[in-house]
């Protein structure tokens, strides 16, 4: 009977004092990053006394829903929560779509292709700023319009490099030209070779556009007027900015009102903060989740030309 020998590398005191070290600052890097988060999930559900007392460390205290119960005790906030995710569904789905068509576009040989592209990361460097873009905008009839938080920003110049490299390092020439050959046009064959081969990619750009689309507070503050198209960013902030100001306009007149009231607006506009942060990151946090398998993996194919 024949024995067999395991042969390996015994590692030195060096290296695992090494590993020991590299283990000890990752993981020192980690709570550094995830306490701030940690705190304000523990500070959402505690109780109000407790968080403006500082005694929230790191479990909760006297565990309370009054700051979220207070976000959605707004009429708004259901049909802003609404209004937020058909803006970042479609607007994802369009950011996406016309990012992989410019993209494709650009991967392309074309007369004036390096004009274009110097236009193109022109406007990464400059723009025209607010007010010109708030005229354009204007003039084009997007004011006061739900299409502006889709049209708006439809497209990202570090987006569209990304998904051109990635078109031109995984989609080989050779499979146009057999296109071409079997009778394929421009369109057929991206749609039919170019998008089925480019899923990692698409999906990172789904985490990018998304994510962005989610958060985006800004446009609707500049161009929305009428209340019921206005995203759950925005509500948000005009809770907390209305539970604040109320706080503040309370204690300078404290000497007039009632105590107890004065510390209870307080005291929920303190918990509420930690609330809105909550609510509004948590479909980002899962969109994150859901894609980490693509993420890493199209953005570095997507960002190195091979």
């Amino acid at each position: 009977m024949g024995t067999s020998v395991k042969i390996g590398r015994r590692m030195s005191t060096g290296d695992v004092l090494f590993d020991m070290c590299n283990v000890i600052f990752w993981v020192i890097i980690l709570l550094l990053v995830m306490y701030p988060l940690w705190l304000v999930i523990i500070a959402s559900v505690s109780d109000p006394d407790a968080v403006l007392a500082g005694k929230v460390t790191f479990w909760p205290v006297g565990f309370s829903l009054s700051g979220y119960v207070g976000i959605f005790q707004s009429d708004q906030l259901l049909r802003s929560y609404f209004n937020s995710i058909v803006y970042t569904v479609t607007g994802t789905f369009v950011s996406v779509f016309v990012t992989m068509m410019g993209a494709y576009a650009l991967s392309r040989n074309f007369a004036g292709k390096g004009a274009v592209n110097f236009f193109i990361i022109f406007t990464m460097f400059f723009n025209g700023g607010l007010i010109p873009s708030y005229l354009i905008n204007k003039s084009l009839g997007l004011n006061n319009n739900p299409l502006v938080m889709i049209v708006l920003g439809v497209v990202s110049v570090w987006n569209l490099m990304i998904a051109r490299t990635y078109i031109n390092t995984n989609v080989p020439g050779e499979l146009y030209d057999a296109a071409v050959t079997d009778g394929a046009n421009h369109f057929v064959f991206f749609f039919k070779v170019v998008l089925p081969l480019s899923g990692t990619i698409m999906a990172v750009l789904c985490v990018y556009c998304g994510v962005a689309r989610w958060n985006d507070y800004f446009t609707a503050l500049v161009y929305i007027r009428d209340r019921k198209l206005l995203p759950l960013q925005t509500i948000l902030r005009e809770i907390v900015a209305s539970l604040n100001s109320t706080a503040a306009s309370m204690i300078e007149d404290a000497d007039k009102m009632d105590t107890i009231n004065v510390a209870a607006i307080k005291r929920q506009a303190e918990v509420a903060k930690y609330c809105s942060i909550v609510v509004s990151t948590a479909p980002a946090v899962m969109l994150y989740m859901f894609m980490q398998k693509y993420f890493v993996k199209g953005v570095l194919i997507g960002s190195l030309k091979g």
